[in-house]
């Protein structure tokens, strides 16, 4: 047959803008809000080793049209409102696109967030063809960026994320008690000075002097003794953490009276850790990382469990520790269920409902396949296993409207509040 070359052929070659080493010192890096006080020690300390990097706050309807325009029906939420802030943010005129990149974490596996990348690329395409994305990993996904990973970096990052978990635990655990208005507040903002403090002095890993900082500064915060509602926060790690994914679910909370707990970030980044070494064990995977791995999730464990005891000493609730959570994971659901957030989501809501937090909101965003399942189809079972747990699924979608979330999550606290009134009424008989 006679070769027809009028017909074009299609070229699948990578023909999207890359981030070079050069752009450094050109180009102001852009990322999503997710984590209101991890990302801030984050930035903080990039921008000292010289990256212009500044996290996004547009959380309008704008953010979410725009990422109904540049992505299709199947994509999962929590991407959508990814691609929607950057467009958003590209559109207003505040960034040059000549001299603008955009950066997200990616955590690899079978979850469709390890695909954020090339649809990111190709929402951008159309109207900001010189915007390069980033991806910050630590599985080699983008081999060819000039956004160097290096162990200084992830060190950073993990005390960041060990600092950024106790402020978040503690502001939570003082806000809805103060009894001056801003107590906690301000508390906070001088507890990030103490953290910039520790990374600025290249001190960061001693965390127990940091960490004995931010409880001392918490614990003179003056609180009340009046009993109140505690809600935990579960499910898929964007709308579990973002206020733009959850409809500022924390806030809400914080304004019906409540006090929200909210699991640490860090548990997240184990999970990872022992996944790769369950691989090996499970599933006979394993690999020339896995001992890293092991090796890593040692430190950060030992790490872990000293800051909880530091928290108890102080008085506070102790962030979860780790191989309870895993305890927790054995006793609903296998630990080879690793897809999204697989087990960890039913360890953390059994883990909970065991340190005195049973009212839950199961944040499950459109499209999450892995959230639904090990999240929303173990419930029953745990409901089960936890007779006073008292757990409603949620779903954050574009469709869904901020009133039936809250009135959703309002007739759970009414059961919360008629479940203490009971606890009360037994106490005093």
């Amino acid at each position: 047959m006679k070769e027809n070359k009028n017909v074009p052929v299609a070229d699948f070659r990578d023909t999207y803008p890359k981030f070079t080493p050069e752009m450094k010192h050109t180009h102001k890096i852009l990322i999503p809000d997710m984590l209101p006080f991890h990302f801030g020690i984050i930035v903080d300390f990039l921008r000292k080793d010289g990256w212009d990097i500044e996290v996004l706050h547009n959380d309008s309807r704008a953010v979410i049209d725009e990422g109904l325009k540049h992505v299709h029906n199947d994509t999962c939420y929590p991407a959508l409102c990814v691609t929607g802030q950057f467009i958003d943010a590209l559109k207003s005129g505040k960034y040059d696109p000549e001299h603008t990149a955009v950066m997200i974490t990616q955590s690899g596996g079978g979850c469709r967030a390890s695909n954020y990348i090339p649809l990111i690329r190709k929402a951008l395409k159309a109207e900001f063809p010189k915007v390069p994305v980033i991806s910050l990993n630590f599985a080699g996904l983008e081999k060819d960026s000039g956004f160097p990973v290096t162990l200084k970096m992830i060190l950073k990052l993990a005390f960041a994320v060990f600092y950024g978990d106790v402020l978040m635990s503690l502001y939570n655990q003082c806000k809805p008690y103060e009894l001056e208005a801003g107590a906690s507040d301000a508390a906070r903002e001088d507890c990030l000075e103490v953290i910039r403090e520790a990374f600025d002095k290249n001190k960061y890993r001693s965390y127990k002097k940091w960490t004995k900082a931010l409880l001392q500064r918490f614990s003179a915060v003056r609180r009340s003794t009046e009993k109140k509602i505690k809600v935990g926060i579960v499910g898929e790690i964007y709308v579990k953490y973002s206020p733009l994914g959850n409809s500022h679910l924390e806030d809400f909370l914080l304004s019906e009276g409540c006090e929200p707990v909210v699991p640490a970030l860090m548990d997240y980044v184990m999970y990872c850790a022992v996944n790769n070494v369950n691989d090996a064990k499970l599933y006979n995977k394993k690999n020339a990382s896995t001992p890293l791995f092991a090796l890593a999730y040692k430190y950060l464990y030992g790490v872990q469990k000293k800051i909880i005891r530091m928290m108890k000493e102080y008085g506070f609730e102790p962030l979860h520790d780790f191989e309870h959570l895993r305890r927790c994971a054995d006793k609903v659901i296998n630990q080879g269920v690793k897809m999204g957030e697989g087990w960890l989501i039913p360890a953390e809501m059994a883990a909970l409902a065991e340190t005195g937090t049973d009212n839950i909101v199961c944040a499950q965003p459109f499209g999450c396949l892995p959230n639904h399942i090990a999240g929303k189809g173990t419930i029953r079972t745990l409901k089960q296993m936890y007779e006073h747990e008292n757990i409603v699924a949620v779903d954050y979608d574009p469709s869904a409207t901020k009133v039936n979330q809250e009135n959703r999550i309002k007739l759970m606290l009414a059961t919360a509040r008629e479940n203490m009134e009971q606890e009360e009424k037994a106490q005093k008989n």
